[in-house]
């Protein structure tokens, strides 16, 4: 028979102050949010930490007071016995004689735990925080001890088979990655048109079917939009010498480089002590947390007032530009631009590609495939800040095929990543199936 107990009958709050010696190392500890584990943050000198800290144990069970609503809590894992945190942060040793400590890990595994915290959590704005007296006065159902030993087990068991489902699961998502690298791989080296270049042999002189001689018409309209003072001059990009090749083409295709075909602008910062606003305007300002997955996701937009827009307005981007960053880890996403976003203001962290005679979308392809993105990490590699200047960029070798063969290759490769994406779906799907069966089992124990 299930039995209610209240948070503070089982768990008793420690507080271990540290007298920290100043040429000591400590470990530190932060607490990832959804339950994704407790873990080392870095390991650094008594001199160098200003707060007072106290010491936790392994085994004790450990949350943060700010972000406990959002599943930061978990279980002191053994390695990290010692270790020191703020005031922050409440530990506890748990009452085996009312709750198996494995047991009540599993409980922090549900919604009702987490439930728990979040009605727990009260305070204003940016304040909120885990209220004691709620929180220790909250109270769980459980079984008794033989009980949980016999759930324990059938619990574990149940974990077992879904850590391997885990794995397999996750070894599908990284072969379907590297499936959807070698179609991209295919497509830029021309393997993916082979019939069609049978059926459309090469026209000298025709940029439909000769690179060449696209290439040519590309270079063309950049002189021409130079003479208009639309572009500025640029100093010419070095040749590509043949022992430079990375790999062969087609006859009806050239190698040149990015700078070659397109031309890079950077995005602009907004004023410094100016803060990006969340209510809407009529100005949007793209930053690099809004590019994911091949285009500008609009969740968390940020705006800007007309007379910031009017004073970087130049560094807008297009519909018709592919968006790049140029800073950080992300150093070579790249995207489209949905026309919802045309004409908004670009940060500095990022560059435009605009584009002349070319197939937009199979650039695209080209700059998110593994051999352009091996490029950019090797250009950034001695570059003691992680921030990528646009000639780098400019000088990045590309595979140019005609016109014509640039769109069929688009073609084959939306109709390959469909079936990627429905593969990707299933794994998903088959994913959230493992974390409802495991959902169920729990509820088992704990409802």
């Amino acid at each position: 028979m299930h039995k209610s107990i209240k948070v503070s009958e089982f768990l008793h709050r420690v507080k271990e102050p540290v007298e920290l010696q100043p040429e000591q190392e400590y470990s530190l500890v932060t607490i990832k949010v959804h339950h994704r584990g407790v873990t080392l943050r870095n390991k650094t000198k008594g001199k160098l930490i200003g707060s007072k800290m106290h010491r936790i144990s392994k085994g004790q069970f450990i949350l943060s007071g700010i972000d406990a609503r959002h599943g930061a809590f978990g279980i002191v894992p053994d390695e990290l016995d010692g270790a020191i945190v703020t005031n922050d942060f409440w530990y506890f040793e748990i009452d085996e004689t009312k709750v198996k400590r494995d047991f009540f890990y599993w409980l922090t595994n549900t919604p009702i735990f987490l439930n728990a915290c979040i009605k727990s959590s009260q305070g204003v704005t940016q304040r909120v925080r885990l209220q004691a007296k709620l929180f220790f006065d909250f109270e769980f159902s459980f079984p008794p001890l033989e009980e949980q030993e016999d759930f324990l087990k059938k619990i574990q068991h149940s974990d077992q088979y879904l850590s391997l489902l885990r794995v397999e699961l996750n070894n599908q998502e990284k072969y379907v990655s590297q499936l959807k690298q070698a179609i991209l791989q295919e497509a830029i080296g021309g393997q993916l048109t082979a019939e069609w270049r049978t059926e459309n042999p090469i026209q000298s002189g025709n940029p439909e079917t000769d690179a060449a001689a696209l290439l040519a018409k590309i270079k063309a309209e950049k002189q021409q939009a130079i003479a208009d003072g639309k572009l500025k001059k640029e100093k010419p990009l070095a040749e590509i010498a043949i022992n430079e090749i990375p790999f062969s083409i087609p006859d009806n295709w050239v190698w040149c480089r990015l700078g070659e075909l397109c031309d890079i602008r950077g995005g602009k910062r907004v004023p410094n002590g100016y803060k990006l606003k969340t209510t809407p305007t009529p100005y949007i300002y793209i930053r690099v947390t809004d590019m994911k997955n091949g285009t500008i996701d609009d969740s968390d937009i940020h705006y800007i007032d007309e007379d910031v827009y009017q004073g970087i307005k130049r560094y807008t981007i297009s519909k018709d530009d592919i968006y790049m960053t140029i800073v950080g880890a992300t150093i070579g996403k790249c995207g489209l631009v949905p026309g919802k976003f045309d004409g908004m203001n670009l940060t500095e962290n990022a560059a435009k590609i605009v584009l002349f005679s070319m197939n937009k979308i199979f650039l695209w392809h080209c700059l998110d495939s593994r051999f352009c993105q091996d490029q950019f990490i090797d250009k950034t590699k001695q570059v003691a800040v992680q921030k990528m200047a646009l000639n780098r960029f400019s000088s990045t070798f590309i595979p140019l095929p005609p016109l014509a063969e640039q769109k069929t290759i688009v073609e084959k490769v939306d109709k390959l990543m469909n079936i990627i994406d429905q593969l990707e779906q299933q794994i998903k799907h088959r994913k959230q199936l493992a974390e409802d069966l495991m959902q169920t089992v729990l509820r088992e124990a704990f409802e």
